[in-house]
């Protein structure tokens, strides 16, 4: 059997502005129109489609494992626009970054709340 993620929905109030922010923070091609949503297409093939509502925006938590280099330009990016960040998920350890299992991570926040995730290992690898 083969299961794959191939796209998820991403809840926000603009989807222009949140799907431009993650293409524009993590490096990624802009994002083109699917029907109702906004697509941005990852480097695996997995989409995250991005949806306009009105209603409540629950959080939701998105994790890229990215390249050494690519962390250097992506935190640099998060500095640099201002954005709060964190060490950890329960954003207990603000403007701190993380070193689990030898690797660099990072939490922080799109336009919507939803907790963005950076890491240059996959967690349990360094074990």
């Amino acid at each position: 059997m083969s299961v794959q993620l191939n796209h998820t929905i991403v809840p926000c109030r603009d989807k222009r502005k949140s799907a431009t922010f993650f293409t524009e923070i993590l490096g990624l091609p802009a994002p083109k129109p699917f029907g109702p949503f906004l697509v941005v297409e990852l480097s695996n093939g997995v989409s995250l489609d991005f949806y306009e509502t009105d209603g409540e925006i629950a959080w939701q938590h998105y994790a890229f494992l990215i390249g050494e280099d690519d962390f250097d330009r992506i935190f640099g990016l998060i500095r640099e626009r201002g954005l709060e960040y964190w060490a950890d998920p329960g954003q207990h350890r603000p403007g701190q970054i993380n070193r689990n299992d030898g690797g660099r991570g990072v939490y922080f926040e799109d336009p919507d709340g939803h907790l963005l995730e950076i890491i240059t290992r996959p967690y349990g690898s360094g074990r």
